[in-house]
């Protein structure tokens, strides 16, 4: 048999079915094509499987903008940190300078005279301003005159014995004044603490 003849078969075969099979299968065939268009709705509102994956899309997306944010953000207080560092004493060097200046104006003028007292005098001067300059930039001394002796403070580097009951515990002398810079001790006064 060829393919020609099979086609004429299956025609007769339909031909001598009653009509009531053929509505059957219609129905048959028309439920089926509504189940099939059910699903077709359902794919436009999207699986949840996708909605997750798009969601877990999302939040990839999410991470990796904060993600290079953040090494944005790391990278850019690095620099200003090592400018910092580099060039932190600027502020402290130019308020430094103009004593600088009187200092080297002070050594001219001494060439051009002889009195002791003119000299001591302008040297006080400029340690007054330079000391003044010191306060502005938060740093001062740390009090040692009949202080009580603190070793947050104070170094002890001598021990003086017969000072008497009442300067026990305390400074009788500092050797090299120590300073703070604003709550913070940078260098410990070295003191003789009587005994």
């Amino acid at each position: 048999m060829t393919e020609k003849d099979i086609k004429i078969e299956d025609e007769e075969m339909l031909n001598d079915q009653p009509v009531e099979e053929t509505d059957k299968e219609a129905e048959e065939v028309k439920s089926d094509e509504v189940t099939s268009e059910e699903p077709s709705e359902e794919a436009e509102e999207k699986d949840p499987l996708e909605k997750a994956q798009d969601e877990i899309a999302k939040l990839k997306n999410q991470i990796l903008y904060k993600v290079a944010e953040f090494e944005n953000y790391r990278k850019r207080t690095l620099k200003e940190r090592a400018e910092l560092i580099l060039n932190g004493g600027e502020k402290f060097i130019t308020a430094i300078l103009p004593i600088l200046d009187d200092m080297e104006r002070a050594i001219e003028n001494g060439a051009k005279t002889d009195d002791p007292d003119v000299l001591r005098e302008g040297m006080t001067l400029i340690h007054q301003k330079f000391m003044k300059v010191l306060e502005a930039q938060g740093v001062s001394k740390i009090d040692t005159e009949n202080a009580d002796f603190d070793t947050d403070v104070h170094e002890a580097v001598a021990m003086v014995p017969g000072m008497g009951d009442d300067k026990k515990g305390k400074v009788i002398d500092c050797l090299q004044q120590g300073y703070k810079l604003n709550d913070k001790v940078i260098r410990h006064a070295k003191v003789a603490v009587g005994q």
